[in-house]
């Protein structure tokens, strides 16, 4: 047995013992907080040498909660210093409107990260508008030269709520190398990129989906279980190896306007060893990286 195998199998929090573990809350805000701040200060350097970074995020829906999201990526960048620009074409916007906006503001060179925001108009494809942008200005990961360029294991933003997932595992010093983890959603924004992120990572990787027949049998396994279905409490005790860390990705509206995960935090509370909370888990991770994305653009590249 290797030291690295010797450290897995006793790690409290990726163990099975046949009772009840106490559930650590793995929440992002702290994670979020450290972020912005080096973003804050790579995005005044930079600005210092004559060179703000700016954000456009391209917007077609009248969704609230897409307003919502929006808005608050708008206060995230101006706090960072990082000018955001909202390029509303409105809920009527034909397909060729929203490439051609993209093409220009590819093209723009005062602009350095470029996301198109969902939902998108009735019989408007996100994954056929996302290839107008340019890969080096997609900070959120859409252009499937960038998916591609990510599975290959070649340089490339990965979409940001994706790497908000790996970045809260490293954050909470969650071992992944060697370990069964299971990914439940197979988008190409969340579950297939979260995938490739934890293959480079030497986890081993089962991806489930709605197709997927005896969600529990393969769940139950997992060392860390990372829910992005869309689905309100789809993961229930049943599904969760005791001690298990389970990544919940779900932002699922309720009915007194707030929001719930994929996950029954109530029904694995006391089982999983540790949980993120929904929301104040990975939303705020996500927002944060988007951010160091544009930021890392600005940069051409240097590490910020």
């Amino acid at each position: 047995m290797t030291p690295q195998q010797t450290s897995a199998t006793t790690d409290p929090r990726l163990t099975s013992p046949q009772r009840a573990v106490g559930t650590t809350v793995f929440g992002g805000t702290e994670l979020a907080r450290h972020l912005r701040t080096r973003v804050t200060g790579a995005a005044a350097a930079l600005t210092a040498q004559g060179t703000q970074p700016r954000l456009a995020v391209v917007v077609a829906t009248e969704d609230e909660s897409s307003a919502w999201y929006v808005r608050s990526i708008a206060r995230a960048a101006a706090r960072t210093g990082i000018q955001c620009e909202v390029v509303d074409l409105g809920a009527e916007a034909g397909p060729w409107q929203i490439r051609a906006r993209l093409a220009a503001l590819s093209a723009d060179p005062a602009v350095h990260g470029i996301m198109l925001q969902t939902p998108l108009p009735p019989g408007v494809h996100f994954e056929e508008l996302a290839s107008a942008i340019a890969p080096e200005k997609d900070v959120d990961g859409a252009n499937p030269l960038s998916l591609g360029r990510l599975a290959a294991g070649l340089p490339a933003f990965a979409p940001a709520t994706a790497a908000a997932v790996l970045a809260l595992l490293d954050h909470h010093d969650v071992p992944l190398a060697g370990h069964d983890t299971v990914v439940v959603g197979r988008s190409n924004v969340v579950g297939k990129p979260v995938a490739q992120l934890l293959l480079q990572r030497d986890a081993t990787v089962t991806v489930c989906h709605r197709h997927t027949k005896d969600l529990a049998a393969l769940t139950r396994p997992a060392d860390v279980l990372v829910v992005a279905a869309g689905r309100m409490g789809l993961i229930t005790a049943d599904h969760v190896k005791p001690g298990a860390v389970v990544v919940d990705v779900g932002t699922n509206p309720t009915v007194d306007g707030g929001l719930a995960g994929d996950v029954d935090a109530a029904g694995v509370e006391g089982r999983a060893g540790g949980l993120t909370p929904v929301p104040g888990g990975v939303g705020p991770v996500t927002t944060a990286l988007l951010l160091r994305h544009t930021v890392r653009s600005a940069a051409r590249g240097h590490d910020v």
